[in-house]
Order: C-alpha cells, then sequence, then structure tokens
C-alpha cells in the first residue's frame, strides 16, 4: 500500500503540539499529500521551535501551546503521554467548537482519562497511537514514508462522533497508514505484549551487559553482532517517553511480564534438564510468529534484517 493524495485538503489548520519523529513525520507526509491548507506547530523547547522553523515544514511556528490550537480543526499532541492532561487542560478554552483533538501516544486507557477530564464537551477526543517509528528523535528525525503499510489504532471514547473518527481515519489513511479501531483498554494490553515488554526487555538485557562482571565494555561493543545489536536498537529509544510508557500502562504490562516470567521459568527449567525437545518446540513456534510478519507486509525478508554489508575485497595480485 502507498499513499494517495487527497484532491482537497481534509482539515483547514493542522496544530502539532510537539515535533520530534513522529510529529515531525505527521507534518512531511501532510504536507506532501495535502492533508491541510495549513499546519502550525509548537514545541517547548525554543531551540526546537527554532528548528522546526528552520526546516521550512510547516507554515507557521508558535511559541505557545494556546497560540497553536486556535483556529485549528484537528489538533495532534505528540508529547510523552504524562504531559496529555496538562496540555489539554491548557488548551481546553481556546479550541474551536468542532475540532478533533488527537494524540500519537503508545498508551491510550490513562490518555483518554487525563485529556476527557479537561476538555469541552464542543469537540471530538479522539486519541490515536500510529504503531511506527525509529530509535531516532527529535525534528530533524522525522520522514514522511514513516507510516506507509503501519498500523494506525484509534482508541474513540463511547459516544463518539463517527463522523470524526471517519475523517481522523481518512487523515491517517492519507498518510500511508492502515487504520484499526478498538477500546483504549483493549489496545493497551495489546501493546503491552507487542511493544511495551520488548522495549522492557532490550532495556534490561543492554543494562546487564553494561553491569557484568568479567566482560568489559570494550568487548560488549565489538562482539555485538547478532541479538545483542538488535536489542541495542531499541533500547536507544527515547527514555523520557518509555519512562512514561510503564509508569502509565503498569497494569497491563505487569501482566504480560507475569506471563513472560512464567515462560521464562519453562525455559530455564528445559535448559537446566537438557530438554531439547522442549526448546526446540518452543524455538519452532516462535519462528512461525516472525515468519507471519514477513507474510503480512510488516517486515522484510532481506538477509540480516536488510542491513547493507561491505564487499569483499580481494587481494591485490
Amino acid at each position: 500500500m502507498t499513499a494517495t493524495t487527497q484532491t482537497a485538503p481534509l482539515f483547514k489548520r493542522i496544530a502539532l503540539i510537539g515535533f520530534g519523529l513522529i510529529g515531525g513525520s505527521i507534518a512531511r507526509g501532510a504536507r506532501i499529500q495535502g492533508l491541510a491548507s495549513e499546519i502550525v506547530a509548537t514545541a517547548r523547547s525554543a531551540a526546537t521551535r527554532a528548528r522546526v522553523a528552520e526546516l521550512g515544514i510547516v507554515d507557521r511556528v508558535l511559541e505557545s501551546n494556546a497560540e497553536a490550537v486556535a483556529g485549528a480543526d484537528l489538533v495532534i499532541l505528540c508529547i510523552p503521554v504524562a504531559a496529555s492532561g496538562d496540555v489539554a487542560r491548557e488548551i481546553a478554552p481556546h479550541l474551536a467548537p468542532g475540532a478533533i483533538v488527537s494524540d500519537v501516544g503508545s498508551v491510550k486507557g490513562s490518555v483518554l482519562r487525563a485529556m476527557a477530564e479537561h476538555l469541552p464537551a464542543n469537540v471530538h477526543l479522539i486519541p490515536a497511537h500510529p504503531v511506527a517509528g525509529t530509535e531516532n528523535s527529535g525534528p530533524d528525525s522525522g520522514f514522511a514514508e514513516l507510516f506507509i503499510n503501519r498500523w494506525c489504532i484509534l482508541t474513540p471514547p463511547d459516544g463518539a462522533d463517527a463522523d470524526a473518527v471517519e475523517k481522523l481515519a481518512a487523515f491517517w489513511r492519507g498518510l500511508g497508514a492502515n487504520v484499526e479501531i478498538m477500546t483504549a483498554d483493549h489496545h493497551d494490553k495489546v501493546l503491552a505484549v507487542t511493544s511495551h515488554l520488548p522495549h522492557l526487555i532490550a532495556y534490561t538485557i543492554v543494562g546487564t551487559a553494561e553491569e557484568l562482571e568479567g566482560v568489559t565494555r570494550s568487548e560488549v561493543l565489538k562482539f555485538s553482532a547478532g541479538g545483542f545489536r538488535d536489542f541495542t536498537r531499541i533500547a536507544a529509544s527515547d527514555p523520557t517517553m518509555w519512562r512514561d510508557v510503564f509508569l502509565t500502562n503498569k497494569d497491563a504490562v505487569l501482566e504480560m511480564l507475569g506471563e513472560f516470567q512464567e515462560d521464562l521459568s519453562k525455559l530455564t527449567r528445559a535448559i537446566r534438564r537438557g530438554d531439547g525437545e522442549a526448546l526446540f518446540d518452543h524455538f519452532s513456534r516462535t519462528r512461525t510468529i516472525r515468519r507471519g510478519i514477513v507474510e503480512i507486509g510488516q517486515d522484510e525478508a532481506a538477509p540480516d534484517f536488510g542491513r547493507k554489508h561491505a564487499a569483499l575485497q580481494r587481494p591485490a595480485e
């Protein structure tokens, strides 16, 4: 699937609050696809605002959240999830009637509750989570193709306006994403196992290697090809964002962590007992999951995950 250009803008003005990887990718994609007549942005840091202005990928960069949302018919919070409630309270008096207010956080239940408490009844709160990203952050890290053939999950509250939900879904489809709608609590359980737990494991393994006695840091870095190298990619993700994810989705994460610990205990016993059959059966089932991810187009089957390799040079004769 590829993104398709809209014949007319879906929105008159989009306001992006926060401008890192996701905000920057939304701005770039929305401009290329003609999804908005005007894109405005703001960020907490003056340095970030200055850099966004230098990049020239939005129409206006404003100094405050209140200024940014004024007159916008789509407002997207691209900020750490723990800040969502405070920002919702700040922008509430300045929102245009009928505006759609959304976000991009990877936790939905706490965000929905925190924002709904402050927003007026004449706007449409529709939380969203584009399940896409890289380990990079900041205004320079975004790119228009980030969402193509990835999933964006919308978690509208009970009673949400169906037309507003469909309009936001059309926006994300315009950026190239596939759209799924589910409840916020179900989203948080699904993402706890597909995203949050893997990040927690990655942070743990990299931390364990750093603290391991008898193995030097240079050896960890030098021999990181393979599994450890791949764990370090997601362990390089933004620490503020992931601190907030684990604190705001702690119930679902703890539930999945409990399931993981039980499975880890089973593998520990199999290794201790020399039970090769149990290990082989487990690895075969998990290998099937990986193949399924490739088959539905969420990753590629290229050797070494598509990484480029230097050519072997023939010795001079």
